[in-house]
């Protein structure tokens, strides 16, 4: 079950987790703000103080060296480093993120930031957000300040986590901040300005440090085939690649989570068929796109992958549907499937179709979690949650598809956006009260399966 190269590691976010909302010079984001209005957030709940982490480096990095990981993911807060998500510099900010760093490293864990998961500052809101075609390089500044301070210790990037949720979900459904409901033209209007804000990024990192690893963390829908008969593979190929194209019925039809949407810009330099015949007029000019697709379609050292849940589908005729789930169906805390097939099917088509290195960036599930009476965290469906997923990743490795890593999402309870703090998906059980932190005994398996690999 893989071998001593793979990366074992464990993930966060920086609203989820740090708190400090309004500590030493920090900015506003969307989310500061969306919490404040009522009904958007379970609860009321909010990430003032979260798990507290800002004023718990050094606590938390102890976990992290106990837990055994070789590499944390954790995100930076763009306006904690720039109040204004451009100009002036947070000097206290780039500290707080230097000195993390710096404890990471001294404790043998190696860095991978992502620079934005979602936590957009909120003066660039007020300026049009990723609307504004000046947005790409709003990016491309705050990029630079990163690397410029971090890029001599960090060897791993990611320029951006899920867009289908920041722009899906934010400006789309508006279920998360800022809770917009905006129309196809400008969803794909903001789609090529966020794709157009990776390329920029991955240039600045590279023409900085051209020795980094680049890449990114998007959302991987996929699907488990109905069966091993080649038409329903075909059909699960399909759904992954060619959703629009492969659903009967679209009315509602809601593209912003499909893959080839979102990946092919970066990995095939060029949108898919579908959208060009139906957006093109709502995209750049034909000399300006080809210009633009330079900057986005630059070569990625990896992708990430976060996975989490997917259908059984199988062919239907000219099209995919999704299978009737079986009584019993097994589900997480929120409700969403447990499918393990999808790691083993879904890191094996991402290969197939794009020939570059694959980190799982997040897995795990939300558990009904509480200390117990003898002091301990009882998660034993998170225990086998992951094995069951680790196994099927681990089929995917051995058949030859290039898998460099996994990170656990997450190592701590933390704040999960508009579910606020109901739902826990960490190894470590934080009392968001206290702030106590109880390692789970999910937290003891992960540890041990990561000390009998090394």
């Amino acid at each position: 079950m893989f071998d001593q190269s793979f990366i074992w590691g464990a993930a966060t976010a920086s609203y989820q987790i740090e708190g400090g909302a309004y500590d030493d010079g920090k900015g506003l984001s969307v989310w500061d703000m969306f919490t404040k209005v009522e009904g958007k957030v379970y609860n009321m709940d909010h990430g003032d103080v979260a798990c507290d982490s800002y004023h718990k480096l050094e606590e938390d990095v102890a976990i992290l060296k106990e837990l055994g990981v070789k590499a944390y993911r954790f995100s930076i807060s763009w306006p904690r480093v720039l109040p204004n998500g451009i100009g002036e510099v947070n000097a206290k900010g780039l500290d707080y993120y230097s000195r993390f760093v710096d404890a990471l490293l001294e404790a043998g864990i190696e860095p991978y930031v992502t620079l934005f998961h979602w936590d957009y500052p909120y003066e660039l809101y007020k300026k049009g957000q990723w609307l504004n075609d000046a947005s790409s390089d709003w990016f491309a500044e705050y990029t630079k300040v990163m690397v410029d301070c971090l890029g001599d210790r960090v060897k791993h990037w990611m320029t951006l986590n899920e867009p289908q949720c920041f722009i899906g979900l934010g400006y789309f459904s508006g279920v998360h901040a800022p809770g917009h409901h905006y129309s196809a033209f400008d969803i794909i209007r903001m789609t090529h300005n966020t794709l157009l804000a990776h390329g920029k990024s991955l240039k600045v990192i590279k023409d900085a440090r051209p020795e980094a690893s680049v890449g990114f963390a998007f959302v991987a829908n996929a699907v488990v085939p109905k069966s091993l008969e080649q038409a329903d593979v075909d059909a699960a190929r399909d759904f992954m690649f060619n959703r629009y194209e492969k659903t009967e019925n679209k009315d509602d039809y809601d593209f912003t989570f499909d893959n080839d949407y979102w990946y092919d810009p970066i990995m095939l330099g060029k949108y898919p068929d579908w959208v060009t015949k139906m957006y093109r007029d709502y995209l750049p000019e034909e000399e300006q796109l080809r210009k633009d697709f330079e900057l986005i379609s630059q070569k990625v050292d990896f992708i990430g992958l976060n996975l989490y849940q997917g259908p059984v589908v199988e062919a239907d005729g000219p099209y995919v549907k999704v299978s009737k789930q079986k009584p019993g169906q097994p589900f997480t805390a929120l409700n969403w499937l447990v499918s393990e097939g999808i790691m083993y099917w879904g890191t094996k088509f991402m290969y197939e179709r794009y020939q570059t290195p694959i980190y799982i960036t997040e897995n795990g599930l939300s558990n009904k979690d509480w200390v117990s009476l003898d002091g301990k965290v009882h998660d034993e469906g998170r225990i086998d949650f992951l094995d069951r997923y680790l196994r099927q990743l681990d089929k995917s490795y051995q058949e030859g598809n290039d898998i460099r890593g996994y990170f656990q999402w997450s190592l701590l309870d933390n704040f999960e956006w508009a579910e606020g703090y109901k739902e826990r998906f960490g190894l470590v059980h934080v009392d968001f009260e206290t702030g106590k932190r109880t390692p789970k005994e999910s937290y003891y398996w992960y540890k041990n399966l990561i000390a009998s690999k090394n």
